[in-house]
């Protein structure tokens, strides 16, 4: 009986209930990450890997005024954003750029 009742919950269950997990919003846009960056170990809010083409962001590193997208300051204390540079599984892709920083 419960497996009855289960199965006719997920038949008339909206599709995107079921699918919420699988939506393209569960990736992070890199272009709302700027600001104040610190570069960590473990616990990062943001796992990034370093690339030579074909970014999702480029990064220029800057030391006043990190307003933009793609404008990262690097401090040690009171970040706005956690990084950690992967060399697998990232949340996006970065490239260091002297400028136009931005979305690629």
């Amino acid at each position: 009986m419960k497996r009855r009742t289960f199965l006719t919950a997920l038949a008339t269950a909206p599709a995107a209930a079921v699918l919420a997990g699988n939506s393209k919003s569960d990736k992070p846009d890199p272009s709302k990450v700027f600001g104040k960056i610190q570069f960590v170990t473990s616990f990062p809010d943001f796992k990034v890997e370093v690339v030579e083409s074909f970014p999702d962001l480029k990064v220029e590193i800057v030391e006043s005024f990190p307003d933009k997208p793609g404008k990262w300051q690097i401090v040690d204390s009171f970040p706005d954003y956690k990084i950690q540079i992967v060399s697998s599984f990232p949340d996006f892709k970065i490239q260091f750029v002297k400028s136009f920083p931005g979305p690629a």
